[in-house]
């Protein structure tokens, strides 16, 4: 009976890992249908015949993103609503400009790790791991430099300089999904109860409803 637990305890460990990331492939691609109204895991396939190379591309990206708003950041992120050849594959990218300084701020991908190399500039960047350590991970990158933020935990990057920088990030999921801490936290809808966020982060109620008035007005802009 031990044995049989056992044995189904690593299954279920195996099984979770194996659907931890994007599903594979199982033809050589599967460029998403963006007109079905089907609902799946990912999105549903265009017929082969119907596929051309323009599914596949996209242009644009050396162009540099708007950083004229309060956090001095722009991300351009190419995921499979850009590429629909990207459906299935398992990966996506990011253009990320920063003014001087400028901030991608605190933020999760949950979907993905990624990956960021340094094209112009240098970038002050870090992680942290979960509970109970909350370890912090930071470093200084310049130009050709690449750094890894795993998947799962809140990461940030600053241009520490005068000067714009620019990264390229690589992320390992068709859609990785990003939570700005700040705006779920402070500008939830409807919003979390400010007893609930002043008890969180030990600060009195005045303080909780001024961030909530900041982060609702930027997200409803």
């Amino acid at each position: 009976m031990a044995s049989r637990i056992l044995l189904l305890a690593f299954l279920a460990l195996v099984c979770s890992h194996a659907i931890a990331s994007d599903p594979s492939p199982v033809q050589d691609f599967c460029v998403a249908d963006k007109t079905s109204h089907v609902f799946v895991n990912g999105l549903v396939c265009k017929n082969p015949k119907d596929v051309k190379a323009d599914d596949f591309f996209l242009s644009g990206l050396d162009k540099p993103g708007d950083t004229a708003n309060k956090l001095g950041s722009n991300v351009t992120l190419v995921n499979v609503e850009k590429i629909a050849g990207l459906n299935t594959l398992g990966i996506s990218l990011a253009r990320i400009d920063f003014a001087p300084y400028g901030l991608n701020p605190p933020h999760i991908h949950p979907r993905a790790t990624e990956i960021l190399t340094v094209l112009e500039g240098s970038l002050y960047v870090g992680f942290v791991t979960s509970n109970p350590d909350n370890r912090l991970f930071t470093r200084v990158i310049n130009k050709g430099d690449v750094f890894v933020f795993p998947q799962g935990l809140i990461h940030f990057q600053f241009n520490y300089g005068t000067k714009n920088a620019v990264a390229i990030a690589a992320l390992s999921s068709q859609n990785p999904g990003v939570i700005t801490v700040a705006n779920a936290v402070f500008g939830s809808k409807p919003p979390i109860s400010r007893d609930v966020l002043a008890k969180a982060f030990q600060a009195d109620e005045k303080t909780v409803d001024w961030l909530q008035a900041q982060f609702w007005m930027d997200n409803n802009n």
